[in-house]
């Protein structure tokens, strides 16, 4: 579920190497504590024929829920390791799918789209090393009226203190580092694009996301 940046064949050996076995439990073990994901899907309201991207589609679960709930539309998904896209062609055979770098993704030339009506990212952003670069590609890369929607780990404050620091000490050994800033970096990357932003904080700070709209 991670994109690379600059120097990205350390990075993609890595998470290829770290998900050559996972990807065959991913979805089974993520779904008790990836919180947010369905209630973004479920939030897109795509209409028909418009194109739906996820930067950093992993097992392709998600654009697997977006086919399911929005059948009329173009989906599109890359991520940076190839062991999980054996998983992500599998699960969602009608999606449009490459190994991509969201920090510097060219959409015309690796999937065939330049701009998309909906990009989102879920649980990626605390795994990608340049996460801002990638939220500013996500922008960048928004069809006029589009929307970017990002749902990741929160810093989980309405929760109790040992709960937020079991939950950190384990998702290190997944190399995962949630975002303390990621409102005001989506606020930056609104204010550069012109676009509209709306901070989201869900299960008591569990999950923290936005949505940026464009027109």
């Amino acid at each position: 579920m991670v994109e690379a940046v600059a120097g990205s064949g350390a990075h993609q050996t890595l998470m290829d190497a770290q998900y050559k076995w996972q990807r065959h439990v991913y979805d089974l073990s993520r779904k008790y504590y990836l919180l947010g994901r369905d209630e973004m899907i479920c939030a897109l309201d795509v209409p028909a024929g418009a194109s739906v991207l996820e930067l950093g589609c992993g097992t392709g679960r998600n654009l697997a829920l977006v086919a399911r709930r929005y059948p009329r539309a173009r989906l599109f998904g890359i991520d940076i390791s190839a062991e999980m896209l054996k998983n992500a062609r599998r699960n969602a055979p009608g999606a449009t799918l490459s190994v991509g770098d969201a920090t510097r993704l060219d959409g015309e030339a690796v999937l065939g789209e330049a701009l998309f009506d909906h990009v989102f990212m879920s649980y990626t952003l605390s795994m990608i090393p340049d996460w801002r670069g990638a939220l500013d590609q996500g922008a960048r890369l928004l069809a006029p009226g589009g929307r970017l929607h990002v749902v990741d780990f929160g810093q989980q404050e309405g929760l109790p203190g040992w709960f937020r620091r079991m939950l950190q000490a384990w998702l290190t050994k997944f190399h995962v580092t949630p975002r303390a800033d990621l409102f005001e970096a989506c606020a930056d990357v609104a204010a550069r694009h012109g676009l509209r932003c709306e901070p989201v904080r869900s299960y008591r700070g569990y999950a923290w996301g936005a949505v940026l709209s464009r027109g």
